[in-house]
C-alpha cells in the first residue's frame, strides 16, 4: 500500500494469488465500499480470463499486463484499465463506469453493453460493439468486420478504419468513422454529419482523452429504418 497523503492502493499479484480470490475480494469490498480501498492494482495477469468481472462499486482497478477473455465483464461504476492487450469480450455487458484498454482488443469488445464508456487505444477485432444497447465505445485505431452488428443504442466512434458489414441490421445506435469503411451491412447507410454530430464526436474524444483527432474528419452512419417492418412483397425471400 502507499503511504502519506496518497490514497491507499490494494495490490494483488496473480503470480501468488489465485484469480478467484482476487474477484472474491473485489466483490466483498463492494459490499463494504465505505471501508474498502478505492484503488486496486493487479500485477502479473498473465492472460488470465475473467479478471475484475462483475464489479459494482466506484473502484479504480489497474491491470498491469495482458488479459484473456471477458475482462471487466458486467462492470458497474468501476474504472478498469488494462495496461496491455485483451482477449474476447472485454467489458461485455458493461452497465456503467469505464473500461480502458491501452493495447488491442480481440473480438466482441463491449458486446451487449448497456451503458458506460469503453476506450480501446489500439485496434479492435471483429464484432466490436455487437448488440450494443447504450454503451459508448471509442476506438483509437481500427475495427474489424461486423462491428456494431444489431447495435440498438449507444455510440461507436472509430478513429481509424472499419471492416466489412459495418452496422449490419443496426437499430438506433450512432456510428462515427474517420477512416475508410470496407462495406456497410444491411440497412446501414451514411448520414449527414451536422454541427450537433461534430459536437458529439468532440465530446466522445474528450471523454476518451484523445486530443489529436479532428471531430470534423468523421463520417456518420446509422439505420435506414428499412428493416423495422415486415413487407409482404419480400416474403418469398425468406
Amino acid at each position: 500500500m502507499t503511504t502519506g497523503t496518497e490514497p491507499a492502493v490494494e495490490i494483488i499479484d496473480l503470480a501468488e494469488t489465485p484469480l478467484r480470490e482476487l474477484n472474491s475480494r473485489l466483490h466483498a469490498a463492494a459490499d463494504e465500499v465505505d471501508q474498502a480501498p478505492r484503488r486496486w492494482r493487479v500485477h502479473n495477469p498473465g492472460g488470465r480470463h475473467a479478471i475484475a468481472v462483475g464489479l459494482d462499486a466506484p473502484f479504480e482497478v489497474d491491470v498491469d499486463g495482458h488479459v484473456g477473455y471477458y475482462c471487466a465483464g458486467m462492470n458497474q461504476q468501476a474504472a478498469v484499465r488494462v495496461h496491455g492487450n485483451c482477449g474476447v469480450g472485454v467489458a461485455e455487458n458493461i452497465m456503467s463506469g469505464s473500461v480502458t484498454v491501452d493495447g488491442n482488443a480481440s473480438q466482441s469488445a463491449a458486446a451487449t453493453g448497456r451503458g458506460g464508456l469503453v476506450v480501446i487505444r489500439g485496434d479492435a477485432s471483429s464484432r466490436c460493439g455487437i448488440s450494443m444497447k447504450g454503451v459508448d465505445i471509442v476506438v483509437r485505431g481500427s475495427v474489424g468486420h461486423m462491428s456494431a452488428f444489431m447495435a440498438q443504442k449507444g455510440r461507436l466512434l472509430v478513429c481509424g478504419d472499419a471492416g466489412d458489414a459495418l452496422g449490419d441490421s443496426i437499430y438506433e445506435a450512432r456510428l462515427y468513422v474517420s477512416g475508410a469503411v470496407a462495406g456497410l451491412g444491411a440497412d446501414c447507410i451514411e448520414k449527414e454529419l451536422r454541427d450537433e454530430h461534430r459536437a458529439e464526436v468532440g465530446e466522445l474524444l474528450d471523454q476518451a482523452g484523445i486530443d489529436d483527432v479532428d471531430p470534423a474528419a468523421f463520417r456518420r452512419y446509422g439505420s435506414a429504418r428499412e428493416l423495422y417492418n415486415f413487407k409482404v412483397d419480400h416474403a418469398g425471400d425468406f
